[in-house]
């Protein structure tokens, strides 16, 4: 019997979800984004389960996407991700949300910025590369909070810019002297989240109950109010 993977998407203000056979996605389902991951998750991961006939027993795992992105969406996506796979005893595959936008930049991008807005004038970043074309998309660095100012203004004419922050910067004339990947690919897709997570080892056991978003920062609320605590 085909492997079936679960497929997880809820780093955006659209939560995705989708299922995978045979080593190619076959179903996926956008949600509405007027309204709340947490409400409408359950209910279409089982339409789109029920719509090829299984149950969340015959799943081999899921796939989710651990971030960055939204605070509430991805706590959502990796909350679920987290108890079906308890429940039911599957596989999880926690797959880094920037490595799967990455995999989206054309074709002939060799150095590839992906972005994603933290707010503040912030941004997340992180570099990766391909050495030729069809070659594996890897990264340059770490995943890190950088000032947007300062960040983007280095980027050169060789650089293709991708990600959800590039919606939010190129309105202010930044990135300046780079290339910006089609808009259509900014945001993940169920497609590459997939092929992403198939790099990446599952979790074990013990490593599922402690698994967590990658936020590298805390909610807005927490950060309001470190910045109102008294100073002593």
């Amino acid at each position: 019997m085909s492997e079936n993977w679960l497929l997880i998407e809820t780093s955006g203000r659209a939560g995705r979800v989708g299922l995978a056979r045979g080593g190619a996605v076959v179903r996926a389902v956008t949600l509405d984004e007027t309204r709340r991951h947490a409400r409408d998750l359950a209910a279409v991961v089982g339409s789109v389960l029920g719509a090829d006939g299984l149950r969340p027993a015959d799943l081999t795992g899921v796939m989710v996407s651990v971030g960055p992105g939204s605070y509430t969406g991805l706590r959502v996506g990796v909350i679920s991700a987290k108890a079906l796979a308890y429940a039911t005893g599957c596989q999880l595959v926690p797959v880094p949300t920037f490595a799967a936008i990455a995999l989206q930049a054309p074709a002939e991008a060799r150095h590839i910025w992906v972005i994603a807005d933290a707010l503040q004038g912030q941004i997340y970043l992180q570099r990766f590369t391909r050495t030729t074309e069809g070659a594996p998309t890897l990264p340059a660095d770490e995943l890190r909070i950088e000032r947007a100012e300062d960040s983007l203004t280095r980027a050169g004419a060789d650089v293709w810019v991708i990600g959800p922050g590039v919606k939010v910067y190129a309105d202010r004339g930044v990135p300046q002297g780079c290339r910006l990947a089609p808009e259509t690919d900014w945001e993940p897709t169920v497609e590459s989240l997939f092929r992403a997570g198939q790099q990446v080892p599952p979790v074990s056991r013990g490593e599922l109950f402690a698994l967590e978003p990658l936020y590298l920062r805390g909610s807005s609320a927490e950060e309001k109010a470190k910045r109102e605590e008294p100073r002593g």
